[in-house]
């Protein structure tokens, strides 16, 4: 059927036109949809339920290609990629995370019925299913596939890395195939700079990776590009770092070679328990990473301000002196380090 015809036989035209307007008489023919559809009544004719569609999807639903023109003319409807839309409205309420791994599920439901299934997320697409934390990566799509197609090849966004997967390195995640938990991190230590490659590992660990499978992978890797950077990170990674600023701030401690700190150290106040980021019992000096999510994620900002200066007088009481960084200090090395080496002075 021709787009024209598909138009003016769009099944739906009557519910539209009475949407828009009264019902015409018997025997009127109804308006066509351009005329009868008004930018206020547009979102009303798409799915109730769902947020990405394949063009397919739309047209099976009686919502024709003019139609869906006039959505994304209209801003109603967001064409994530090729063949394939997300609604406007829920794309807007995403942060940045979120909205990487809505570009994901809508490569996944455009090559639904295209795609053979050979494929499995892998390096930072299956690092941002694992929920592992990612320091300025950008959104490409990283595919794994046992070979490459003969024609067609894959979209612009998108990354396929040929390799046989052995099946212990798949797992089945949130309906989608993905490269396990260490060969994640391995595989984006490979393509990621150390920084970024630490962050993940830090994290990786800190969600279960066994460390002697990641050095298993490791060796299996001798001479590949990027295992140099793997080994280093797997050198410096430690498990205790609970954020990507405390990873940051522990191994500029160890590039500036500074004495090093122990990592969540306990210390017993008239409050309780508290953790310290990082700690020097012996000269009673604490350093605290204060990153945004400490204040704005898990209270309101004003009670989590004031139970943080709680804490420190109740650790000031018992003779600490406590260090505040935040992200911009981490790229003032010199002032970094004259900073602590004052403090840390016998």
């Amino acid at each position: 059927m021709k787009r024209a015809d598909a138009d003016a036989e769009d099944p739906l035209a009557a519910v539209w036109a009475e949407s828009a307007g009264p019902r015409l008489p018997a025997g009127t023919s109804a308006p066509s949809a351009a005329v009868v559809l008004s930018p206020a009544s547009l979102p009303a004719i798409l799915p109730a339920s769902g947020n990405i569609w394949r063009t397919e999807e739309l047209l099976d639903r009686g919502i024709s290609a003019r139609q869906i023109r006039r959505l994304s003319d209209a801003g109603t409807l967001l064409k994530l990629r090729r063949g394939c839309y997300v609604r406007t409205i829920f794309w807007a309420s995403l942060d940045k995370d979120s909205s990487s791994r809505t570009r994901i599920d809508a490569y996944a439901h455009r090559t639904l019925i295209s795609s053979n299934g050979s494929y499995v997320f892998s390096h930072t697409s299956a690092a941002r299913l694992h929920g592992l934390y990612l320091w300025q990566v950008d959104d490409r799509i990283h595919l794994t596939v046992p070979f490459l197609p003969s024609s067609g090849g894959h979209a612009g966004d998108v990354v396929a890395h040929t390799r046989a997967l052995p099946a212990l390195d798949v797992v089945q995640l949130q309906g989608y195939r993905v490269t396990s938990l260490e060969r994640t991190a391995v595989d984006c230590c490979l393509v990621l700079n150390y920084r970024q490659g630490l962050i993940l590992m830090d994290h990786a660990l800190r969600l279960g990776a066994g460390r002697e499978e990641l050095e298993r992978q490791c060796a299996q890797l001798r001479g590949a590009s990027g295992v140099g950077n793997l080994r280093k990170v797997l050198t410096h990674s430690d498990a205790r770092s609970e954020s990507p600023g405390e990873t940051l701030t522990r191994d500029l401690i160890r590039r500036l070679q500074l004495p090093t700190p122990e990592l969540q150290f306990e210390v017993r106040t008239r409050l309780g328990l508290f953790r310290l980021d990082c700690a020097w019992p012996e000269r009673l000096v604490a350093l605290e990473f204060d990153g945004r999510r400490k204040y704005f994620e898990y209270a309101p900002t004003a009670e989590a301000v004031f139970q943080e200066r709680r804490r420190e007088k109740a650790l000031v009481e018992l003779g600490w002196r406590v260090v505040r960084i935040e992200w911009r200090d981490l790229f003032r090395e010199r002032e970094f380090k004259t900073r602590l080496l004052e403090v840390l002075k016998p």
